[in-house]
């Protein structure tokens, strides 16, 4: 389950969901971060202080309901890009630490943007301390890499909505696996979790395969309308969804599982996997 609370350090971050983002309490990672008797009184100061706070507080901090021991109370809250600004304004031992880890993510930002095989070795650098397997990370990456082409496909033919990606990514997935991706998620028992990073090296490939024809078609049929879009998308997912029926028909094997990777790490998944196929028993 989710967690509300969150725990820096030995203090509680409280936070809430807002349209599928996070805000966390301005006052609790303040609180976290400074030594004061009075944290209200010091987040006032430091608006006062900091001429962009002064002027563009009401841009970054909304007051947002969130549990208490009292009941819900509107608490001022910010997502990570506001919080990010409001820790860099902190004249605290404690916030140095933080400032310089931004300092050095900023730094590497720019040098990938220089050179953007940066970007992907250090996304390869996360998933392998994560625990997956070499050959999973290759797979997850040319996933991306096929999303990305897909959605300028999308984008060349007018679809520049990401509500309207969402629609479109959904009816590739329900006709490749025959689940909506919210219907997946629930299926391996994930919440706000990225669904792609709890795929098998089989489901990571079939949805490469209805991404990959859906963007194909887009280039032959150059649909004109959003219909003509959705029409395209699940044309595109049936391909995949015929090669997947194909081999769960030689195989035995659903593509489709509930294996999801939280609390564990990819490769033990993939080794348990393999061992019962192979008759190993597990109490």
């Amino acid at each position: 389950m989710v967690r509300d609370v969150l725990i820096f350090g030995d203090r509680e971050v409280r936070r809430v969901l807002k349209d599928g983002e996070w805000f966390f309490s301005v006052v609790d990672v303040v609180g976290a971060l400074v030594e004061s008797r009075d944290i209200k009184q010091y987040v006032n100061k430091m608006r006062q202080r900091d001429e962009f706070l002064k002027e563009g507080w009401v841009q970054i901090v909304h007051p947002l309901l969130i549990k208490t021991a009292g009941g819900e109370q509107a608490v001022n809250c910010a997502n990570k890009k506001g919080i990010f600004r409001i820790i860099q304004s902190i004249p605290s031992r404690k916030a140095e630490p933080f400032k310089l880890w931004l300092a050095k993510v900023g730094s590497e930002r720019i040098d990938e943007i220089g050179n953007p095989e940066l970007a992907q070795e250090r996304m390869k650098r996360l998933y392998e301390e994560k625990g997956y397997s070499k050959g999973w990370i290759d797979k997850r990456l040319r996933g991306i890499s096929v999303r990305q082409d897909l959605t300028d496909e999308w984008k060349t033919r007018g679809v520049d909505k990401n509500s309207d990606f969402a629609i479109l990514t959904a009816e590739i997935s329900k006709a490749t696996f025959d689940m909506y991706p919210s219907e997946y998620k629930k299926f391996k028992g994930l919440e706000k979790e990225n669904l792609r990073d709890h795929m098998t090296d089989l489901e990571l490939i079939f949805s490469m395969l209805g991404e990959a024809s859906t963007a194909e078609l887009e280039r032959v049929r150059d649909p004109k309308d959003f219909e003509e879009h959705r029409d395209v998308a699940i044309e595109g997912g049936s391909v995949a969804m015929v090669a997947r029926q194909d081999l769960e028909r030689k195989s035995g094997e659903r593509v489709v599982n509930s294996d999801n990777y939280l609390g564990k790490d990819e490769k033990s998944v993939e080794k348990r996997k393999r061992d019962k196929l192979v008759g190993v028993g597990y109490e």
